[in-house]
């Protein structure tokens, strides 16, 4: 025959109680001993990623700097190349003036003629607006 006290029932839900409440304790020390090591691993990860990317970084800003200094000396080297057409061609236009003088007064009341002429004809369009 089973018999079964009413302090047996106690002292069974007691320990019933206590049982369940290791396991939960248990289930959250597992849990953050988990989300801890994963953390870890993440932390791991960040700072791998860190450390490789400043000297990615570094050679980045390293090869911009280098492109602005070869763009900067090819501006320069074309400033000195277009100076010295710019040099030539004067040369070449004093000369011409002293070598044919009537030409070159010729050739620059022409211009100034067709200037004058270009410069009315925008003046009427203007107008005409």
């Amino acid at each position: 025959m089973n018999t079964t006290t009413p302090g047996s029932l106690a002292s069974d839900g007691s320990a019933m109680a206590d049982q369940a409440a290791d396991r939960a304790s248990s289930a959250i020390r597992s849990t953050q001993n988990v989300a801890n090591s994963a953390m870890d691993r993440l932390n791991s990860k960040v700072e791998d990623v860190r450390s490789q990317a400043g000297p990615l970084l570094n050679r980045i800003s390293s090869q911009a700097e280098q492109a602005a200094r070869r763009s900067a000396d090819a501006v320069r080297e074309t400033s000195a190349q277009l100076r010295e057409r710019a040099m030539q061609a004067t040369d070449n236009t004093v000369g011409y003036i002293k070598d044919e003088p009537l030409k070159a007064v010729l050739i620059a009341a022409a211009t100034g003629a067709v200037l004058m002429a270009l410069i009315a004809l925008m003046g009427r369009s203007r107008s005409s607006y």
